[in-house]
């Protein structure tokens, strides 16, 4: 059996279970790192892996989950790369910024929300939400993947410039009054040491719209997103929390 046939099969295994609800499609990538298995394997159906030393694949699955309860109900989309060991570094790859969004690596985000509406989509979900991580903080998904059938949910990682506003993304939100207080338990991590605590958050949000970075062409354009802005203190330490935002699809509902 073939890896898309494995893909594929997986995939519609997801697509039987997601009639009429709301889905949580999580994405996110890790690399698979076998060095210490390559004298076992055949190293021309690799690549290297992060340190572009060891060799090793990449992967990108999406879990689809319940939105109300946090069921998991498969895989609704999953990408596998490597990556060539002779490839020009990112100092020597000249214009690497101005490259089309589908010729990035970075184009897996966007991948991944086209897979997965196809499948989620077929399978009767009522609502899918996309949700990435900071990597995934880019214009072009924010400019083509939100509508009626599709919301995303991004942790930012750019201080962007806004529409209509003197100010950027991180100063305009902390200009915002406070719309309450949430408190949440960090835990104990035993790897970092971290010590267990409460940490109690002041939340603002605001409705922006994300000014199109100059390099993109014109095609790309967004409607108003809800930023939403977390900071805070904890209770039992004397320092204070990293702040967080989250960008959140509002174009087809919510916050006009």
């Amino acid at each position: 059996m073939s890896i898309s046939e494995l893909v594929k099969s997986l995939c519609d295994h997801c697509q039987q279970q997601v009639k009429g609800r709301h889905v949580l499609a999580v994405s996110d990538t890790s690399e698979v790192n076998l060095q210490s298995h390559s004298g076992r394997l055949k190293l021309e159906e690799l690549g290297v892996v992060g340190n572009d030393r060891d060799v090793g694949f990449f992967i990108h699955p999406t879990l689809a989950l319940d939105a109300g309860t946090g069921f998991p109900l498969g895989l609704s989309a999953l990408q596998l790369w490597t990556r060539d060991p002779n490839r020009p570094t990112v100092k020597n790859r000249g214009g690497y910024q101005n490259l089309p969004i589908e010729e990035k690596e970075s184009f897996k985000w966007l991948a991944s929300a086209e897979r997965s509406q196809h499948c989620l989509k077929t399978g009767g979900a009522s609502l899918v939400t996309h949700i990435g991580d900071r990597e995934s903080d880019l214009y072009e998904e924010w400019a083509t993947v939100p509508d009626a059938f599709n919301h995303l949910l991004v942790r930012v990682r750019q201080d962007r410039r806004l529409l209509g506003q003197s100010k950027s993304l991180y100063g305009y939100l902390k200009s915002r009054w406070g719309i309450g207080f949430t408190t949440i338990t960090i835990e104990y991590e035993s790897r970092t040491q971290r010590m267990a605590r409460d940490a109690k958050l002041l939340i603002r949000c605001a409705p922006v719209k994300i000014q199109r970075p100059e390099h993109l062409g014109i095609g790309l354009s967004t409607e108003y997103s809800t930023v939403c802005h977390r900071s805070g203190r904890t209770d039992n330490a004397q320092r204070s929390e990293p702040d967080s935002l989250a960008l959140i699809d509002h174009s087809h509902g919510g916050i006009p």
